[in-house]
């Protein structure tokens, strides 16, 4: 299919087509939020495509930190990849369970590492399996693989950074949150966050960047959801959420109409809603 891109989204037709290829390595990277109250390891042990390794977004994180699926050291991304048999020369593909949900995060993580070769399954594994494609339960033989890091500091963003973007206003600063959320009229699944928006910000509800079988919408039907938002496309980008895993369906988004100068705010909500001395938008402003 003509959407087909091997370092930001492929088909499912083009993945079983590939699915064999000796250098492809298949990731699921299904994550759900803790209201959802599923497990997604326990998902991939029951079903997954064929050969697919799982990557667990909570562990290959920074547990020094107190915020939920920070970006991890280097060197345990290295070593957890390795580990999976995942290294240099892999075309990585990574789905989830939801459709388009928390594989982008994995596609920007490793984005960030400086890794390439990594593109989301459209549709992840709904659409596999409504189309009768292979599934198993059984977990792949590994063979390590060395990965060559080179983290690209640019991409990611912290609570500092983005407080001067949002006062300066160089940035545009994207929420993918839902519009309820971005005006503080629905409250916060985590406890103890403030409600609203970071001032500045707009909205691009993430769900508005998919079809309904939750596949990315065309290239064209994108720009127009950034066209109505009011994004200034000439301007560099900062995407933010709850805790930085749908801000990453809008870095794809963005990597998908041709604009590569994007970075992701790590903390997102989960950390300006509780930082007490940072200001908080409410309503469309």
């Amino acid at each position: 299919m003509a959407h087909d891109d091997p370092k930001t989204l492929v088909s499912t037709g083009w993945l079983a087509d590939h699915l064999k290829d000796p250098d492809l390595r298949v990731l699921d990277g299904t994550c759900f939020l803790p209201t959802e109250g599923r497990d997604g390891r326990a998902e991939y042990d029951a079903v997954h495509i064929l050969g697919a390794r799982f990557f667990d977004i909570d562990d290959i994180s920074d547990h020094r930190s107190d915020l939920p699926h920070m970006v991890p050291p280097v060197e345990k991304f290295m070593s957890r990849l390795r580990a999976m048999g995942v290294g240099d020369g892999h075309q990585v593909v990574v789905y989830d369970a939801q459709g388009l949900f928390s594989a982008a995060r994995v596609w920007w993580l490793f984005r960030l590492m400086g890794q390439d070769n990594i593109a989301v399954l459209d549709g992840g594994l709904p659409k596999w399996q409504a189309e009768g494609r292979p599934v198993e339960d059984m977990p792949p033989i590994v063979r390590d693989r060395h990965m060559t890091v080179r983290r690209q500091n640019q991409m990611v963003k912290d609570v500092t950074q983005v407080s001067a973007a949002s006062k300066l206003g160089d940035y545009e600063i994207l929420d993918a949150r839902s519009p309820g959320r971005f005006r503080g009229e629905e409250p916060e699944p985590r406890e103890g966050l403030r409600s609203g928006h970071i001032p500045g910000a707009k909205n691009v509800y993430y769900r508005d960047l998919l079809n309904e079988d939750s596949t990315m919408k065309s290239p064209d039907d994108l720009r127009a959801v950034f066209e109505r938002a009011g994004v200034d496309m000439g301007k560099p980008v900062i995407t933010s959420c709850g805790s930085g895993v749908t801000a990453a369906i809008i870095n794809l988004a963005l990597e998908r109409v041709g604009k590569t100068d994007h970075a992701l705010y790590d903390g997102s909500w989960t950390e300006w809603g509780a930082f007490p001395t940072v200001p908080v938008a409410t309503g469309e402003d």
